[in-house]
């Protein structure tokens, strides 16, 4: 991500620049003396998404797939954590967070289950400690 310098100029426009990082979005947030300007920067894009499917589902249309749900929300745990790590106070997304790993492990003993092959194969190639 590109980092931006405010004009230090008294008479500029841009006068403070903020990174924040709210739940799921990261938000550049431009604040200009008269109003603020926001502009969503998606973490989760739609190729980043097809590209997991096509890895852990077979396809890039075969969303239903257990390994393809459990692949996501991997990467969905993977940045809240990260995102807790910088703010600990945030306890929405701490809740969002629990409710994702108890998801995963539904899903994870659904596949367990069904394949166990695929279960390790998984565990293994996402690097998810059990």
């Amino acid at each position: 991500m590109q980092r931006i310098v405010p004009n230090l100029n008294p008479k500029s426009k841009l006068s403070i620049t903020k990174m924040l990082n709210i739940h799921n979005f990261l938000y550049l947030c431009i604040l200009n003396k008269r109003k603020t300007t926001k502009k969503a920067i998606m973490y989760l894009t739609a190729e980043i998404k097809k590209s997991m499917f096509k890895e852990h589902g077979g396809s890039e249309k075969n969303t239903g797939t257990s390994e393809g749900q459990i692949a996501i929300f991997t990467h969905r745990i993977n940045f809240l954590t990260k995102h807790l790590q910088e703010n600990p106070k945030d306890l929405s997304t701490k809740r969002s967070l629990v409710n994702l790993v108890g998801k995963r492990k539904s899903l994870l003993e659904y596949l367990k289950a069904k394949d166990i092959a695929a279960y390790r194969a998984l565990i293994k190639k996402l690097e998810i400690r059990r």
